[in-house]
């Protein structure tokens, strides 16, 4: 792995505004040292999920670190788990992370741009779930 690789960040939402605002957000905290790809809504434009979508945010993503892919909600999941079980030619190191949306791309990005392993991205974004916001 190349010393400037660090794990990128794929954000799978029904929306393609809501995850280019949470790529956008997670992206400007980190201070841009980490990829943050959106994969949101359908190949024309409608709310739902893209599988070619996440496919291409994966292989952006990936610097030689990895990535780890933060879904929305409900067939966002589902997407990411055909695409995993079904494509072969995906990078060897990425990870789902069961996490809330918003606060999890933020937190998996700043551990990303702090030089942190796969996992440990993994467990920042779901770790997101605990924090309190009053």
């Amino acid at each position: 792995m190349n010393q400037a690789a660090r794990v990128g960040i794929v954000l799978v939402s029904h929306s393609a505004a809501l995850a280019a605002g949470a790529a956008e957000l997670a992206s400007q905290v980190a201070g841009g040292a980490v990829v943050v790809v959106p994969a949101g809504g359908t190949d024309d434009g409608r709310l739902g999920t893209s599988i070619d979508k996440v496919r291409d945010a994966i292989a952006t993503a990936d610097s030689g670190a990895g990535a780890v892919i933060v879904p929305d909600l409900g067939s966002s999941v589902l997407t990411v788990r055909a695409l995993l079980a079904e494509d072969d030619t995906l990078p060897g190191l990425l990870a789902v992370a069961d996490a809330p949306f918003v606060e999890g791309a933020v937190a998996a990005t700043i551990a990303a741009a702090v030089g942190s392993d796969i996992k440990a991205v993994v467990a920042a974004a779901e770790e997101a779930r605990n924090a309190r916001k009053l």
